[in-house]
């Protein structure tokens, strides 16, 4: 099971650094990503992140976020600068693409404007 944390109310240009813990080992071959989900819109993919640290990002967040990992604690980071009213969301992460494991309760980040 994976548990996102980190999130809260920011303001605009603001930073947070959201953390994604699993319960039991992410095998490292996994590729992981972190996606969210803002109020009446769809699930989005925000960022993923290979086993060997190559990493790809929404064009929304480019420049912005930076995803990383430590395969040693299983634990997934998402590093976001410069926030926006419009990053307001629920942030999970899952393995990408397949998206296999269950979806956590996610971790709500608010941005005032």
């Amino acid at each position: 099971q994976l548990q996102a944390s980190g999130g809260g109310l920011v303001q605009a240009g603001g930073s947070l650094r959201l953390s994604c813990a699993a319960s039991g080992r992410i095998p490292s071959i996994y590729v992981m990503g972190w996606y969210r989900q803002a109020p009446g819109k769809q699930r989005e993919l925000v960022a993923h992140i290979t086993s060997g640290g190559i990493t790809n990002y929404a064009d929304s967040v480019k420049g912005r976020f930076t995803i990383s990992r430590d395969n040693a604690k299983n634990t997934v980071y998402l590093q976001m600068n410069s926030l926006k009213p419009e990053d307001t969301a629920v942030y999970y992460c899952n393995e990408f693409p397949t998206t296999r494991f269950a979806w956590g309760q996610g971790t709500l980040v608010t941005v005032s404007s």
